[in-house]
């Protein structure tokens, strides 16, 4: 079987470069990071120099594909005016950095509407999505990812994020992302290879497989239907470790970059055990 794009969120502390390495030492062939700050909304500039180095870095390395993650700040379908504003600026600054990196997707946790109600926050995101498009550098795709529907968040129903894509003018640079946790909590249950089948046969009707950009693998620490985010290692959750086996020798996903966010050890060892545990399916 062909090689699939499998890694982890990486750590770029002490330069965007970084990560790269860090990537390769855990046989990472795809990997996430962020490009600032992850819980700020101050963002120190990516300098020439650094862009250069990391695309230099990047193109003499194993890895294939790399994606960002926003800022987890971001809320574009905020009731609070300040907020909102902040977002969209926020989330244009970010498409520019992926632009300077020569990065081509940035996944986004859609929003919450803070008691505002679903449709009204679902039509606000898009129209403000349409706001940050015509501003920010082109060539980078947002992929809305898949929620758990914990709290207020939208986007944990396939059908919601199919319609803050139809209701953009700007469809061809909105894409998913795929949290495995998440649907799981959303209640889409994966755990058999029956129900997996189901899940992305549902993915593909309702979202268009063509539109999955990538998929974060996590296991689950809470049951299925339990709105709640909480990522466990693959095998020690709720998911189990047969559907992370169906989901690599699924013919219909092969193609989508595999990125794991499991709890793992600062020297990443279980990222890498992890990685390998994955291609060990397809071998």
């Amino acid at each position: 079987m062909k090689q699939q794009l499998i890694g982890s969120h990486i750590s770029t502390t002490g330069g965007l470069h970084n990560a790269i390495e860090r990537g390769t030492s855990i046989g990472a062939t795809a990997i996430q990071i962020f490009t600032k700050s992850n819980r700020q909304w101050f963002e120190k500039k990516i300098s020439d120099a650094d862009a250069t180095l990391f695309k230099t870095a990047w193109a003499n390395s194993p890895i294939k594909e790399i994606v960002v993650h926003a800022a987890y700040l971001i809320n574009l379908g905020s009731s609070k005016p300040e907020v909102e504003e902040k977002s969209i600026k926020a989330l244009t600054d970010e498409i520019n950095r992926c632009a300077q990196l020569g990065i081509r997707y940035l996944v986004l946790h859609p929003g919450s509407h803070l008691g505002a109600g679903v449709e009204p926050c679902l039509k606000q995101i898009a129209r403000n999505l349409d706001t940050v498009f015509e501003q920010a550098a082109p060539d980078v795709m947002v992929l809305l990812e898949t929620m758990a529907g914990q709290g207020s968040n939208v986007g944990f129903a396939f059908e919601q994020l199919h319609t803050m894509r139809t209701l953009t003018r700007h469809k061809t640079r909105v894409g998913f992302c795929v949290d495995t946790c998440h649907i799981f909590s959303a209640g889409y249950n994966i755990n058999t290879e029956a129900s997996w089948q189901e899940t992305i046969t549902a993915i593909d009707k309702v979202l268009g497989l063509e539109h999955v950009k990538a998929f974060h693998v996590n296991d689950s620490q809470t049951a299925c239907g339990s709105n709640k985010d909480r990522h466990a290692p693959l095998g020690e959750g709720l998911i189990g470790l047969a559907t992370f086996k169906h989901m690599m020798l699924d013919q219909h996903v092969a193609h989508i970059p595999k990125i794991l966010e499991t709890p793992s050890d600062p020297a990443m060892l279980l990222w890498a055990k992890e990685i390998a545990l994955l291609n060990s399916f397809i071998q």
